[in-house]
């Protein structure tokens, strides 16, 4: 039976009191994290104007569950004339993943947006188990991400304060992961819409 390696990542989302925050790294590696096979992929997606997800696994797998959420949540939105909730995406994907639990597609995911219920963050692993939580972490630099985020992360943060955490957050476990690094990615959601910021990382000669 061949050996799958999963690319790294650095895959992070917090809950703000004005909104959620996302932010994710951009190095793809192969070959067990011995070749650096892209410095430049995207990791973070808009899945509606209100929810997005970053994610960590096999590219391949997690584009192709991106795709398919994208069009269920956009026929979702033709059919009933208003776009879904957080946690109808959440529930959807997490469904998804169910169903493919006996052959999973290699992907962590974290899901988060804003709706009538306020800002929210789910995560689930590639068997669709959903948990709802202030914020959430996945990747190869998930162990490192999560210390940084246990001893600084606060509830009733603004947008503007976790732009800067988990810009920090990424900056501080990429430093010990060789397989997450050159870029960090920020994808921001609140009432007004969505933005998106990228930072190079050139302390680490990036």
């Amino acid at each position: 039976m061949s050996q799958i390696y999963l690319p790294g990542a650095c895959s992070v989302a917090i809950q703000c009191k004005d909104g959620v925050v996302l932010g994710n790294d951009n190095r793809i590696t192969n070959l067990g994290g011995y070749m650096v096979t892209s410095k430049n992929t995207k990791k973070i997606f808009k899945l509606t104007e209100q929810v997005a997800t970053t994610v960590s696994g096999l590219p391949a797998d997690f584009q192709t569950v991106v795709k398919i959420i994208v069009a269920n949540a956009n026929l979702y939105e033709l059919r009933e004339n208003e776009p879904m909730s957080v946690i109808g995406v959440a529930k959807m994907l997490a469904n998804m993943l169910f169903q493919r639990k006996m052959a999973p597609y290699y992907v962590n995911t974290t899901i988060a947006g804003v709706d009538k219920n306020g800002p929210t963050v789910y995560t689930m692993d590639a068997a669709g188990s959903l948990m709802p939580d202030e914020w959430g972490v996945s990747g190869s630099a998930a162990t490192m991400a999560a210390g940084v985020l246990e001893a600084e992360y606060k509830s009733g943060i603004t947008v503007e304060e976790g732009i800067k955490l988990v810009e920090k957050v990424i900056r501080a476990s990429v430093k010990r992961d060789v397989f997450s690094g050159n870029g960090i990615d920020i994808l921001t959601i609140t009432k007004e819409g969505t933005k998106e910021y990228a930072f190079p990382i050139s302390e680490l000669g990036e």
